[in-house]
């Protein structure tokens, strides 16, 4: 048996590396597996928002609501390089929801969190603003606009996970657990590499199961365990070529009670999402379906002066959502709130398993699940509870709403970027970007250039400090580059990937 740890903790998402991040500042010995990528499910797969959920007001689910609302400000602080805001833009339907009912929850939603840097609501005429220029004509006369934020959500995880690492957790990645044994006080897991297929033994205090909408094939088949009762409600999102060209997203209504957002996206695209559906097919890829496509290619085409036909989606992606159990609920409306069920028996090692959830709330599900443990764990000289919430995330710390000067200092001390690469670095490192880019003086001097600004120089740093492997971690997840590349650099990367993995990595 080559470990012992405080807690082992399966799954390599949002919750699981937000859990990690915390338990190691607060001293515990932490072991987290991941048997894919780092955010390879759902927690890359999300619409990029931290926000408060606007419409759960309807749904009366105000404590997960003013929970969601102080964190925008929070993890907009903690990481303003992945986090920034947004302006959003609700346009008014006639016939749909009225706009008092609009205005009441556009109030709540702004003095319900405390809101300190996000501005305010406020109301505008559609026929004279430029935001109601890309919307049909007259089909829109008033409309609202609020903030909330937008969030690079695979890279929000890696910094969790880097961060945690930093601070002594063992992250492993394509390691599955393949079987747990309570011994006692203590948990036996095995894991088993996904490369080479060795096997390994550590014992820890606690598991934590944040597997996601793996959670309950987890439980039965290596734990062996109760199964509690989940539901799986997949959303898709499309991406098609820009409808509009301010930096400002919309939240648009639809007759059948949904919302759906437009949002600008990678500079020449516009993401639009989400669906909500019950889900029972394969958790290993999920698909957008040709009845969503067409679901959100139509809700675009009613309100946008430019139609949007499935032809015109150059990528889709689809992700599952493991909510709290509810079969009466309309699948829309299932709480995205989080549930801890703790399995603790006397004289035996506890088991947390992570039912629901949102990326929004993630800092404080990890603090609730600490909270949880803390009589089953030794005490540890750390960092305090509530740690998290000022700590910046590797290469975050400078202040909300300066990144843009951040992006001109690289700027200027590497000038033979050109503008939109430095953005792009600044966007996905922050302060970390310097390290990266190391005494390169020219462009020659960062490598290989795969194409789209993506240098071996970032590549490599990736590959050592971020756990990536293959050309679909890079430009599908670490980044979302993989939409400026064409087929022939994709395969180019694809191929370089495969020969750098045979190198030790350092992460």
């Amino acid at each position: 048996m080559r470990g012992e740890y405080d807690l082992a903790i399966i799954g390599g998402g949002i919750n699981g590396c937000g859990i990690a991040r915390d338990a190691a500042g607060r001293g515990y010995s932490v072991f987290l597996c991941e048997m894919n990528d780092l955010a390879s499910g759902t927690s890359s797969r999300s619409t990029k928002l931290i926000h408060g959920g606007l419409r759960y007001l309807e749904h009366f689910d105000f404590r997960l609501v003013r929970e969601s609302l102080i964190e925008r400000e929070v993890l907009w602080r903690i990481a303003p390089h992945v986090v920034r805001p947004m302006r959003f833009v609700l346009p008014h339907r006639a016939g749909l929801r009225p706009a008092w009912m609009l205005r009441i929850g556009l109030f709540l939603y702004d003095h319900l969190g405390g809101r300190k840097l996000l501005p305010g609501t406020r109301t505008l005429d559609l026929f004279n603003e430029d935001a109601g220029v890309p919307l049909k004509p007259g089909l829109f006369g008033t409309g609202f606009e609020y903030s909330d934020c937008w969030v690079d959500d695979a890279r929000l995880v890696v910094l969790n996970a880097r961060d945690a690492a930093n601070r002594g957790a063992v992250v492993r990645t394509r390691t599955r657990a393949v079987a747990a044994e309570r011994l006692g006080g203590a948990w036996r897991l095995t894991v088993q590499d996904h490369a080479s297929g060795h096997r390994e033994t550590i014992q820890a205090r606690t598991v934590i199961n944040a597997a996601g909408p793996w959670v309950e094939e987890v439980l039965r088949t290596e734990l062996k365990m109760p199964v509690p009762r989940l539901r799986l409600v997949e959303g898709a999102h499309i991406v098609v070529p820009k409808l509009f060209d301010h930096d400002r997203a919309y939240l648009l209504q639809n007759p059948d009670g949904r919302v759906v957002f437009a949002i600008p996206y990678e500079g020449r695209f516009t993401l639009i999402g989400t669906t909500d559906r019950d889900y029972q097919g394969s958790l290993r890829d999920p698909k957008a379906s040709a009845e969503e496509v067409a679901y959100l290619c139509e809700t675009a085409s009613a309100a946008f002066a430019k139609p949007v036909h499935p032809d015109d989606v150059v990528w889709t992606y689809s992700g599952v959502r493991p909510l709290i159990g509810d079969s009466t609920a309309d699948a829309k409306a299932v709480s995205r709130d989080y549930r801890l069920d703790l399995d603790a028996g006397a004289g035996q090692a506890p088991l947390l398993s992570i039912i629901g959830g949102k990326i929004t709330t993630y800092r404080k599900l990890a603090e609730a699940a600490l909270e949880k443990l803390l009589a089953h764990l030794p005490s540890r000289e750390g960092l305090p509870a509530g740690w998290t919430g000022t700590a910046a995330l590797p290469g975050g710390d400078f202040p909300p709403g300066e990144a843009d000067a951040f992006t001109s200092r690289l700027h200027a001390d590497f000038p033979f970027l050109d503008r939109l690469h430095a953005i792009r670095l600044i966007r996905a490192y922050g302060k970390t970007a310097w390290s990266l880019l190391g005494r390169a003086g020219s462009m020659s001097d960062l490598g290989t250039n795969f194409g789209a600004s993506l240098t071996e120089a970032e590549v490599r740093h990736l590959i050592d400090q971020e756990w990536a492997r293959t050309a679909e971690d890079v430009a599908w997840r670490r980044s979302k580059i993989g939409l400026h590349m064409t087929a022939a650099e994709m395969e180019f990367l694809d191929s370089w990937m495969r020969k750098a993995a045979a190198s030790p990595a350092t992460a």
